[in-house]
């Protein structure tokens, strides 16, 4: 769910239990004894030391340094014994500038744990990349390392310092640097793939029954021109392996076969891209899709309200919530690597995909069924989070592998972006993905419905939530999304017409947010809007995550990097104007002539605990975010998450419900459930009335503001 409270730097990880490295003269590191939290330590001698965990939240401070790291030594190693291990390590670059953990950290690594050892065992791991990009400076800054969030480890630490590279870590140093260096030159490439003028140019793709039909204009004065599908593995950066079929007159309109057997696979062309080539490279940008003959007749899904639940499932109970609001909308998170299997397992359904068979948990796939029908019932707007968990998570390893990006580093992610780079990785994706579109787009309506479909989790804190590796560049990033997103909806769209896909973000806007943020929104955003002016528009949206800058912070009015300008760092529910403003400029219409789609999809305000004044505030952010949306009819849904406080949800009470396991009032409803039912009714005034002093304004109209 929410915002991990700890980072995954973009930095270079290394753990080596070295083995004939010399330790040689160094200069030992010391704990500052007195900043503890949550640990106990004791000196047993000059730079050894016992520390034991005491609560969730163990680290401790080093001395000041007083000294640059001379000659490259950037590796920070030291020996340890540990029964039980310790889960992670974390280390934070901070600066004296000010006196707060919060706003003094310039950066942070997590780093493997300690696993359990009875003997002296060597640690080391390379913080010069971590160190860079901090700007983290040793003569004057400090550091913080943080042993993992369990209690009761214990661990003995000794001699630690830093030393250089030895010869196996600076070969792996070299070796990103150079894949680092291969990134940023197809970052380069895809940039002025998408800003270049091209000879030729195709104008028109329509997937029929059986064929592709093809429209364009060819330059025929040079070379030969020839039309090519690209698949979604392939790279649109190498044309010379591109072998299609030539073009011999301009314009041109071609009919070519939708289905081709490629390695075993019945591949549908409805899923490619086309493209105009010569002997010199691209003579033309390519073109998806501009339209898809759909095998269902499913009616336009109309949301009645604004008002729904995020992260929905019958089997989480309390479902009288859907009717006691009313709920028009939900979300349902949907893991496809938790249920997906290559091989027939028992109690598994089968799906044919383009002749091969998959299989889907019957178990899993009936919860979806329920939740879906519960919906349909009630006639509210679903939409599907698509999530691919790690190959370490899957339920099926094959699967797994598959899907997971090749370049995942994410030890500490909990997602990853799909693999886009094989037939087969593409072909396993696509079929869980048909396999949900053929199932919830049934005229019968027979499973329920999915009407839209929200790709990955806030991408913008990629590193963290849909991950494909460390510091990758904006459009090298971009590329894989753009892509997941267009094969969902395509594959989307040959069921339901209808069919919408989400872009997922965090409340992130001009500028990444702090600490897990690796791209801005809003250059995301102006990508996707790049890719659909150079290879065809298709509707997408926002699922947008607008929470208050700092998430334990109710009183959302206080955001300081939430501004009323359209480059604003930030959009929370205190600055809405400026996604309702952005969202309505005709330059970012779909087509030119549609507004997008706008679901505030995973929000909410926290209660710091279950006392009167912190329920109170939590309910006067609710108030507050409501009534200023209310105003702004850009903004299409509202969905609450979690509807439910969760103990996995890093200390946040950020439910409409306490803990279902709570032991005074399980799953009680809180003040914020009263409001967000009252919310959009005719008792909307007399139950938002009390919260306006906490606030600090007499009249709601005080809350809007003008965008500069």
């Amino acid at each position: 769910m929410k915002k991990q409270l700890y980072s995954t730097s973009l930095s270079l990880l290394l753990l080596i239990l070295a083995t004939g490295c010399s330790v040689g003269s160094h200069k030992y590191l010391s704990f500052d004894l007195q900043s503890g939290n949550h640990l106990a330590i004791d000196s047993l001698d000059e730079h050894h030391y016992r520390i034991t965990t005491q609560g969730g939240d163990p680290y401790i401070m080093l001395k000041e340094l007083n000294q640059s790291l001379v000659d490259g030594k950037t590796v920070l190693t030291f020996e340890y014994r540990a029964k039980k291990g310790i889960n992670f390590l974390e280390v934070f670059f901070l600066t004296q500038e000010t006196g707060s953990f919060g706003s003094n950290v310039a950066g942070s690594l997590k780093c493997p744990g300690l696993a359990p050892a009875e003997e002296m065992t060597l640690y080391s791991v390379d913080l010069g990349e971590a160190i860079a990009n901090a700007n983290w400076k040793p003569e004057k800054d400090l550091l913080r390392i943080d042993f993992g969030d369990q209690a009761e480890a214990e661990v003995l630490i000794r001699n630690m310092h830093f030393r250089k590279r030895n010869k196996a870590e600076d070969a792996f140093f070299k070796e990103k640097e150079a894949f680092k260096a291969f990134d940023k030159q197809q970052n380069d490439q895809f940039a002025n793939y998408l800003s270049r003028t091209y000879p030729s140019s195709i104008n028109r793709v329509e997937v029929l029954d059986s064929t592709i039909r093809i429209q364009g204009k060819a330059d025929l004065n040079k070379d030969k021109a020839i039309l090519y599908a690209v698949k979604p593995w392939e790279n649109i950066l190498k044309p010379e392996q591109f072998n299609g079929v030539e073009i011999t007159q301009s314009p041109f309109t071609l009919e070519l076969a939708r289905y081709e057997e490629i390695d075993g696979f019945n591949y549908d062309h409805a899923l490619s891209k086309w493209v105009i080539t010569g002997k010199g490279g691209l003579l033309s940008s390519s073109r998806y899709a501009d339209y898809i003959n759909p095998q269902e007749n499913m009616p336009k899904g109309v949301l009645n309200g604004r008002k729904g639940i995020g992260g929905y499932h019958i089997k989480r109970g309390y479902s009288s919530d859907l009717t006691d609001f009313p709920v028009t909308s939900i979300t349902v998170n949907v893991g496809i690597t938790r249920f997906m299997y290559l091989d027939k397992r028992e109690n598994t359904i089968e799906h044919l995909f383009h002749g091969k068979h998959y299989y889907f948990d019957a178990s899993t796939v009936e919860g979806y069924d329920q939740t879906m029908l519960q919906a349909l019932k009630h006639n509210i707007i679903v939409a599907a989070i698509i999530l691919v968990n790690p190959a370490s998570q899957s339920v099926d390893p094959k699967v797994g592998e598959l899907l997971q990006d090749d370049h995942f580093e994410g030890e500490h992610a909990f997602f990853t972006m799909p693999n886009m780079t094989s037939m087969e990785s593409v072909h396993c994706y696509a079929a869980a993905l048909d396999f949900l579109a053929s199932r919830y787009s049934r005229e019968d309506n027979k499973f329920g419905r999915i009407h839209h479909w929200i790709i990955h989790n806030e991408v913008d804190a990629g590193n963290v939530w849909t991950n494909m590796g460390k510091d990758r560049p904006l459009h090298v990033f971009l590329d894989a999304y753009h892509k997941s997103m267009r094969l969902c909806y395509n594959i989307a769209r040959k069921y339901d017409a209808h069919s919408e896909v989400l872009a997922s973000f965090t409340h992130s806007w001009a500028e990444p947010v702090p600490v897990d943020g690796d791209y801005s929104t809003l250059d995301l955003l102006n990508g996707l809007l790049r890719y659909s002016a150079v290879e065809g528009d298709f509707q997408w949206g926002l699922a947008y995550h607008p929470y208050p800058e700092d998430l334990n912070e109710p009183k959302t009015w206080n955001d300081k990097s939430a501004t009323f300008t359209m480059n604003t760092p930030m959009i929370t529910f205190k600055n809405l104007e400026v996604l309702d403003k952005w969202i309505k400029q005709p330059e970012n219409f779909y087509l030119d002539s549609q507004k997008r789609t706008v679901w505030l999809s995973e929000n909410g305000t926290n209660s710091r605990s279950y006392s009167e004044q912190d329920l109170a505030e939590q309910a006067a952010g609710f108030a507050y975010a409501w009534k200023k949306m209310k105003n702004l009819d850009g903004i299409d849904a509202f969905q609450w998450h979690n509807w439910m406080d969760g103990r996995g949800e890093f200390g946040l009470r950020i439910g409409l419900r306490k803990y279902p396991d709570d032991e005074n009032d399980p799953a009680g409803k809180k003040p914020v459930w009263y409001l967000y039912q009252a919310a959009d009714t005719p008792q909307e005034d007399k139950i938002f009335e009390p919260y306006k002093p906490i606030i600090g304004i007499r009249d709601w109209t005080e809350i809007m503001h003008k965008v500069e």
